[in-house]
């Protein structure tokens, strides 16, 4: 792009760019370079509006978690309808998708992205935290519907259901973050726990 045109925000043109380039690439694709070519700008814009490659990269990991506490909100005010399992694996799938799993590799990569991260995201793995966070509430929420057995403690189902489906999703078992997948995932892990018949 020529030096000089507006941009109408560039920072979320950005942001957006490395999102394209973690989706079809993972962690290893995003560099600087990668980023403005991709956004179709100067290098220099991306300097211009970030102290540096890990300001940029904290700033789309909290666009991130920005977007998990907006869908997370969403599942908490689901609560009581639908069923439990289509209502947790909706929100898995929407959160915990590929660009989510290239930024949880970025964020355990990176020591500088981590101790700038830990200004806002103080405990845990970023992201992942958020996600488990609005898990647990929902699934409390839903043990006071009683859908959820009194007995299991939402954050550890919690903990277990996004943990994993990280370890999946994330190659390690070799599987997709695709509906199926994520149906699989939450009814293994919460099919003890859930006392509706049509979970």
């Amino acid at each position: 792009m020529p030096t000089g045109v507006a941009l109408d925000d560039p920072r979320a043109q950005l942001v957006a760019a490395a999102e394209r380039l973690l989706a079809r690439g993972g962690a290893a694709a995003l560099t600087s370079r990668a980023v403005t070519d991709e956004a179709g700008v100067a290098k220099g814009v991306l300097h211009r509006h970030f102290a540096d490659f890990d300001d940029f990269l904290a700033a789309l990991v909290r666009t991130r978690i920005q977007r998990a506490d907006e869908v997370g909100d969403r599942l908490v005010a689901a609560a009581g309808s639908r069923t439990v399992v289509g209502n947790v694996s909706g929100y898995l799938a929407a959160t915990l998708d590929d660009v989510a799993l290239a930024v949880v590799a970025l964020v355990t990569a990176r020591d500088e992205l981590r101790r700038r991260l830990r200004e806002t995201s103080p405990e845990g793995l970023p992201l992942l935290v958020e996600i488990t966070r609005a898990l647990t509430t929902y699934l409390t929420a839903e043990q006071s519907y009683g859908r959820v057995a009194p007995t299991p403690e939402p954050r550890y189902l919690a903990m277990t259901v996004v943990g994993t489906g990280h370890l999946m999703f994330a190659g390690e078992l070799g599987a997709l973050p695709d509906e199926a997948a994520v149906r699989e995932v939450v009814e293994s892990v919460l099919v003890g726990a859930l006392w509706s018949p049509d979970r």
